[in-house]
């Protein structure tokens, strides 16, 4: 790849899990009597035909990753465990309490933090819980992520039981310096073992989590993380860009300095060898960062065009109506996003006060509805048209896709485009094209990480 390339397009951008991105959501027009509204449309439209979904933030961790930038809290103490499932329960019930019928649920992600944090026994009266006051569909789909350093048989088994097929395992990378640096030791063994049992009890699809760009990360890192997983042969795997933003409070991201960090064209050629040996090995790139083997239910999803990305990341599943539960999750109605208390004091609060704890979000507009469309398509499956709709600074927006074009990151049509193999590392530019409220008011302070 042209070093040209990857210094003209490496800059700070979003990732797209949402359109807008979070830092352009609008206040002003949003409360938590219009999230109602538009959550209950969105319900009385679909909970019907595609159910809904729902992602459980259990936020606990027993040790600090430095490379996280998620919303955390970390305790050795598990005696927080039960008090957070009352809570998590009790506003599942607030949500409940105001749907026209039962809800049916399509998805259940349980991300954080480290779910397996909790004890299977509280993870049965969680998700025993939830289920208590909806309807399973017939077609769901139970996922959730493990720390291979805690996960046990007991809890493979017991979320097995619960009907959970699907597991995702943090691996990020096996060098001792990496791991050191991250403050995330956890030796092959560990993974190798979850890996097997998860295979054994009959889960159907296993994914490995790494990650490129790490600090003190090398060429033959990669090389070496690549080859170990393949001997353990999961179903899917996410290959992440590390999104070094050090300047966000609460990411921990300490213990190295922004030199220990590979940048641009270093960090590139940590992607470009890894993805050769992961298409090598029969996996197949199916959107930005995620791999799967054709036996695997996210591919025949992306090759269906039912690929779909939300505050979960992909999902081989598209609800119009997600529900964030627990502290920080994310909540998307299609029409709103909204998201809850950041600190679990907050959280905590709120409930008690029998208040959705929701303290902000944002109502999209039409024009954000038609950007967020084409965004979901670039995202999902690498193209998208834009025939029969009035489609708002369409000059603008083309004349920079035909910048792209002439470095032959898309192909263009007279109503849309299609990102090219050289441009699906670029796609968060491509994105960004689109992007109206990026292009209306750029950040006067550091927001994103960089695209490369």
């Amino acid at each position: 790849m042209a070093i040209s390339l990857v210094q003209k397009y490496n800059v700070p951008g979003p990732r797209y899990t949402s359109y807008p991105t979070v830092p352009y959501w609008d206040d002003s027009q949003f409360s938590v009597a219009a999230w109602r509204d538009t959550y209950i449309r969105s319900f009385r439209e679909s909970n019907t035909s595609e159910g809904i979904s729902l992602y459980i933030h259990l936020p606990f961790c027993e040790s600090l990753c430095t490379f996280c930038g998620c919303h955390k809290r970390i305790t050795k103490r598990h005696d927080v465990e039960y008090t957070y499932i009352q809570a998590v329960l009790k506003e599942w019930a607030l949500y409940c309490d105001t749907f026209p019928e039962t809800p049916n649920i399509r998805e259940i992600h349980l991300g954080g933090g480290t779910p397996t944090f909790f004890s299977p026994e509280n993870l049965e009266l969680l998700i025993n819980g939830i289920l208590s006051r909806s309807n399973r569909m017939d077609n769901y789909e139970f996922s959730f992520e493990g720390h291979p350093n805690n996960t046990t048989r007991a809890h493979l088994v017991k979320l097995y039981e619960l009907g959970f097929r699907r597991v995702s395992f943090g691996v990020q990378d096996y060098s001792p310096v990496v791991q050191k640096a991250i403050h995330r030791e956890q030796p092959f063994h560990n993974v190798a073992k979850v890996t097997f049992w998860a295979k054994e009890i009959g889960y159907t699809s296993i994914s490995h989590d790494l990650v490129f760009g790490l600090p003190f990360q090398k060429l033959e890192d990669v090389i070496d993380t690549i080859e170990k997983t393949k001997s353990l042969a999961p179903h899917r795997l996410s290959f992440y860009s590390y999104a070094h933003v050090p300047w966000i409070k609460g990411t921990g991201q300490r213990g190295f300095k922004d030199e220990d960090v590979p940048k641009d064209q270093k960090k590139r050629q940590l992607y470009e060898v890894g993805k050769m040996m992961l298409e090598k090995n029969g996996f197949h790139e199916i959107g930005m960062d995620h791999f799967a083997i054709e036996e695997d239910s996210m591919y025949t999803a992306f090759h269906k065009g039912k690929l779909h990305r939300n505050f979960m990341g992909y999902t081989s599943s598209k609800t119009q109506l997600m529900i964030g539960l627990g502290m920080s999750s994310i909540s998307d109605s299609w029409y709103a996003f909204a998201q809850n208390e950041k600190t679990l004091e907050d959280y905590y609060a709120r409930l008690e006060q029998n208040e959705l704890a929701v303290f902000k979000g944002h109502i999209l507009t039409d024009e954000d509805l038609i950007i967020r469309r084409h965004i979901l398509n670039l995202m999902c499956r690498f193209q998208t048209s834009w025939t029969q709709e009035t489609f708002p600074e369409k000059d603008m927006i083309i004349a920079q896709l035909r910048e792209m074009e002439k470095d032959e990151l898309v192909v263009m049509t007279a109503d849309g485009i299609t990102v090219t193999e050289k441009g699906k590392p670029f796609v968060r530019n491509i994105c960004m094209a689109f992007d109206l409220r990026l292009k209306r008011k750029a950040p006067q302070t550091q927001l994103f990480s960089m695209t490369i």
